[in-house]
């Protein structure tokens, strides 16, 4: 039996190292195809005999199912790449073909690894763990032979798989450390995993220590993997002793340092990867400190637009103005290097990103310093300045994200493409930033040198709306109109400032326009790219984003035009430009409108707050309905159930306080509404009509509140044994009542028709229904309590007489304080009569 698992486990493991040269061959190199093939082919022979010897062999049906299942699928894989491959022929140029070709050998490394576990975790359930040892001193072999196969992807490709693997190990030794106190049997398959992620591990560090720069740190990976590997076969021999002896804590005590020695290689690999990729390393670091960088300017012209960067000892922005042009050239230098290092060792990649951090770190102290001592007077002037650096510092972002991906790409790879375009429009904020300096204490051409430098920022910001990039996030369609509202404000702006041509108005929409755009932009494309918008509104709203933002550049400009040569012809054109951007902005609404759909609803919108909160209500109260018809004819456990019963009142109760919450918060809103569409004034218009109804609106949803007060403590103190089920009837019926009469109040001037109002009705009908169910169920449990409730009769003549005596007096006693009970309600509704307004009246009339 052992003889044919090391044969199937020695067959699988050759199929499994021939996967990568078949699909390399089957894409580009005809000439070794076929003799790839063949090899592969000729192990499927020993590989079929040696499954169905061993499964013949085996006592369990499910290990026997289980190995010739997984056999029959790596040979039904294998059969899908030889198709592959032979489609493909080895032409480079049949691209077409590549992707299947990809597929089907991972499709075939997949049953090699399932495959491998089986056998694997069928030998460790005897303690049998050679097959295992055996196959990571292979994978440690195979690290040092002669030359490796030809690399298909770079040094981080490698870096990123071996990452992925090296933490696998890790994360199963400090499983098997627990396994083997709490449940040694678990061993085997565990040990099995550790052999399957190492061998993958190795292969992985065979083709990084290839790839990676300089010669030293690949031996350094070759060597710390190979230690990794000692490591993982000693924790596998330990773990099949354990298996051995389940209760031997000697065995249990190796086994454990076992795995924390292979934790600690673990350690020492991540180490190694981390020095081959010291260039990489750097930019990601740079980036970090990068964003830190954009975002302390965003706090910095937060504190500028408010007029509170002021400076604190007498100085000029003269002072700084050579500090801030010589840092910048310096920054050029280093953008030289950053490009120029994506092509060379990761060490002077690594020098430059680090280097380029830090200058940008200067240049924005400086020119920080240069916009405070302008003086807080001229708050506009000091944003313009700080924008400038802070677009330096987003294309320096840019270009060092762009050098991390080309590093070690050939000169062809289109991420050099990127590259190169990232560091032209780094050159050309920098030149931008240079003029800003230049221009800013000119008070006759720095608004001018402001709209340019917005003009180029939007510029950028559409290039970066139209790439194929998804967003991070999401946003709502409320939010992206919201966002539009922004360009309109700015585009009245900028026509008026068209209209003056004086520099301080050029200045505050140079200002007003970089953020207006971005926003607008930046929504639309995260709410355009929500996976439940449908693809044509998608279309629709970045081809209109992109109209609008071109438009609105048209706009700006023509702006410039005017401010070079002010004559009204040009300040004629501004109109046409606007009306542009307007229609622009009704396209973009519109569709935001439509990407809503008809089942879309705000979650903040009140109303749908109110709702949901209303229909929760309702289903608590008729569970609680249905329960009580269940629980109630029961004698002695009524109890409990009851309490039950009464807990999901009580849960109703606090819906329902929830909804009242929110329907305020709705009466507010609709008091808003009508407000701004004039159907009434306001309260402090001293409108007092419509101050009625405001207040009446306000009022009945106080109701509700007062009504569930009392549901609550009525459930209160039914759970303490202190009420009846008529007080629970009474307060049910009282919160049927107010929600009917808030529902009146907030139908008297608003829209009947309007959705929103029809799914309140809706909700507040079903509270009512619920409450009404309830009463009748409450009315029932009451009815056969009285049922159960028996009268025992004295047989004795003047016994009984008094017994019937007693119960009349009592029966008058009850009758009277109905009907004082009776008075007493009809008083409270007189006085509440009077303070209700003339709409409730004439509605409840």
């Amino acid at each position: 039996m052992e003889a044919l698992q090391d044969q199937l486990t020695s067959s699988v493991q050759e199929i499994g190292h021939l996967i990568d040269p078949v699909s390399t061959t089957a894409r580009g190199e005809a000439a070794q195809l076929g003799h790839k093939v063949s090899q592969l082919a000729r192990y499927f022979d020993p590989l079929i005999v040696a499954a169905v010897g061993l499964a013949s062999k085996l006592h369990d049906h499910q290990q026997q199912m289980t190995i010739l299942d997984q056999t029959k699928t790596l040979s039904e894989s294998a059969l899908q790449m030889l198709y592959a491959a032979k489609e493909g022929g080895g032409n480079p140029k049949a691209s077409h073909t590549h992707d299947a070709i990809s597929e089907a050998s991972q499709l075939m490394k997949e049953a090699v690894d399932d495959i491998m576990v089986t056998l694997n975790e069928a030998a460790s359930e005897g303690g049998m763990v050679g097959g295992m040892v055996e196959a990571i001193a292979e994978s440690m072999g195979r690290l040092d032979e002669g030359t490796p196969p030809e690399p298909e992807g770079s040094f981080v490709d490698y870096q990123t798989t071996m990452v992925k693997y090296s933490k696998a190990i890790a994360i199963t030794a400090q499983e098997m450390m627990t396994k083997s106190i709490t449940c040694p049997e678990e061993l085997g398959g565990l040990a099995s995993q550790v052999t399957v992620d190492y061998g993958q591990l190795a292969h992985q560090g065979r083709l990084a220590a290839a790839t990676a720069e300089p010669n030293e740190v690949g031996f350094q990976i070759k060597t710390r993997v190979q230690e990794l590997g000692h490591g993982c076969i000693y924790m596998v021999q330990k773990a099949g002793a354990l298996q051995l002896s389940p209760t031997d804590s000697f065995s249990k005590r190796e086994l454990i340092e076992c795995a924390r020695a292979v934790t600690e290689k673990v350690s020492l690999v991540l180490s190694a990867l981390q020095a081959g990729n010291k260039g990489t390393q750097a930019c990601i670091t740079a980036a970090c400190a990068v964003s830190g960088i954009i975002a302390d300017l965003d706090t910095t012209i937060m504190f500028a637009s408010a007029g509170t960067l002021s400076p604190e000892n007498e100085e000029s922005f003269a002072d700084h103005r050579e500090s801030i042009l010589k840092t910048a050239k310096a920054l050029v230098e280093d953008t030289k290097l950053l490009v120029a290092g994506a092509a060379s060792s990761q060490e002077k990649l690594a020098q430059a990103a680090q280097s380029s951090a830090k200058t940008i770190t200067q240049l924005t102290e400086v020119v920080k310093l240069g916009a405070t001592s302008m003086g807080s007077e001229d708050p506009e002037t000091q944003v313009v300045l700080i924008n400038a650096v802070r677009d330096v510092a987003k294309a320096l972002a840019e270009l060092i994200s762009a050098t991390k991906c080309a590093a070690g790409k050939p000169a062809d790879d289109p991420s050099m493409y990127q590259l190169k375009s990232a560091a032209k429009v780094m050159v050309t904020n920098v030149t931008s930033l240079l003029k800003t300096v230049k221009a800013v204490e000119d008070e006759a051409t720095r608004g001018t040198r402001a709209l340019e430098a917005t003009i180029e920022c939007i510029k950028q910001e559409l290039t970066v709306f139209q790439s194929k990039d998804i967003p991070e996030k999401s946003t709502t369609p409320e939010e992206f109109i919201r966002m539009t509202k922004g360009i309109t404000i700015a585009t009245a702006k900028a026509v008026a400032a068209g209209n003056s041509a004086q520099q301080e108005d050029v200045i505050a929409t140079a200002n007003l326009s970089r953020k207006a755009i971005s926003d607008m932009l930046s929504t639309c494309k995260q709410a355009a790219c929500h996976p439940e918008v449908d693809e044509d509104l998608r279309i629709k709203a970045l081809q209109y984003g992109s109209e609008c933002t071109s438009g609105y550049i048209n706009l700006l400009e023509q702006v410039l035009q005017v401010l070079h040569k002010p004559i009204p012809e040009q300040k004629q054109q501004l109109a046409l430009h606007s009306k542009h951007v307007a229609a622009s902005v009704t396209e973009l609404v519109q569709t935001a409108e439509a990407m809503k759909g008809s089942e879309y609803v705000d979650p903040q919108d009140p109303t749908v707050i109110a709702e949901t909160e209303l229909l929760g209500a309702a289903a608590s109260i008729e569970a609680a309905a249905k329960k009580l018809e269940q629980l109630k004819p029961r004698a002695k456990p009524k109890a409990d159930e009851t309490l039950d019963f009464e807990e999901q009142i009580l849960e109703a109760a606090k819906s329902i306080a929830a909804a009242t919450s929110a329907l305020v918060k709705s009466a507010s809103a609709a008091q808003r509404e009508l407000v701004a569409q004039g159907k009434v004034g306001s309260i402090l218009a001293n409108a007092v009509d419509d101050g009625q109804w405001s207040q009446g609106l306000i009022s009945a949803a106080r109701m509700v509140a007062a009504a569930t007060s009392n549901l609550c403590e009525a459930a209160n103190a039914s759970v303490q044994g202190h009420a009846s089920e008529e007080k629970l009837i009474c307060s049910a019926k009282q919160v049927a009542a107010s929600t009917a009469q808030l529902l009146v109040a907030c139908k008297v001037k608003a829209n009947q028709d309007s959705e929103a109002m029809r799914r309140l009705q809706a909700a507040g009908n079903a509270v009512k229904r619920a409450s009404d169910n309830l009463v009748k169920a409450a009315q029932k449990a009451a009815f056969d309590k009285t049922e159960d409730d028996s009268v025992v009769v004295k047989t004795k003549f003047v016994g009984g007489i008094a017994q019937i005596i007693a119960a009349q007096e009592e029966m008058l006693r009850k009758e009277r304080e109905l009907e004082e009970a009776r008075k007493k309600l009809a008083q409270i509704r007189q006085q509440q009569y009077k303070f209700l307004p003339s709409e409730l009246r004439e509605d409840e009339g």
